[in-house]
């Protein structure tokens, strides 16, 4: 998570979004860079609305800008699945190592996953609170233009990122039957993504949690 306190901006880090490159190219004009542990680095909406929206609305005021950017729900998933693959997760119980990305799909859609599917949910991430904190700005992975010249004009110095901590390609075929179930199961990820417009505006989406 990012925060610039001269231009009142918090930016969200949603796992698996290229944040990583985001936090590289604007350490030296974010006022507060939470890095480590993960829990506080990708701290989901609930929990800035918690432990940071207070403090930093008492110094530096209530008319904050909540950033965040959102992955297609199948490539974000995809993204987990080549990232768990690595060397380093080998024999690890969150390890993807010999799974098809089918196989490890199927296992995210069931209601006890696994340690390797257990990877969250963007819509639950960016769930907005009952006291109305929820993010004010939302971008599409894919839009890394409009992301850019969001944050440019806001900041008022250029930005320029590079590829950071990428994983191997992987071939990330789903059949049919997972995918209408992943589609069924996490409709609030799919339609949240699908109201992200130009320029960050979405229609948040509240709904009840995946169905069993």
């Amino acid at each position: 998570m990012l925060v610039f306190s001269k231009h009142k901006l918090v930016f969200l880090s949603v796992p698996k979004t290229g944040t990583t490159a985001y936090h590289a190219a604007l350490a030296p004009h974010a006022s507060m860079m939470i890095t480590d542990p993960p829990e506080l680095k990708h701290a989901p909406v609930f929990r800035y609305n918690r432990f940071f929206r207070p403090a930093l609305e008492k110094f530096i005021g209530t008319d904050l800008h909540v950033l965040a950017v959102m992955r297609e729900p199948i490539d974000w998933l995809g993204s987990w699945y080549r990232y768990r693959q690595r060397p380093f997760m080998s024999g690890k119980p969150g390890s993807t190592e010999g799974m098809s990305f089918d196989c490890f799909v199927q296992a995210y859609c069931k209601g006890q996953q696994p340690a390797f599917a257990n990877v969250g949910s963007q819509s639950k991430f960016l769930e907005p609170q009952r006291n109305g904190t929820a993010a004010t700005h939302v971008f599409r992975y894919e839009d890394q233009d409009g992301l850019r010249a969001y944050l440019e004009n806001r900041i008022g110095a250029p930005v320029e990122t590079r590829q950071i901590n990428t994983s191997r390609p992987a071939d990330l075929e789903l059949s049919s039957e997972t995918s209408k179930r992943l589609m069924r199961k996490y409709a609030p990820d799919f339609n949240l993504y699908q109201s992200i417009r130009p320029g960050g505006g979405y229609t948040p989406v509240t709904q009840p949690s995946p169905l069993p």
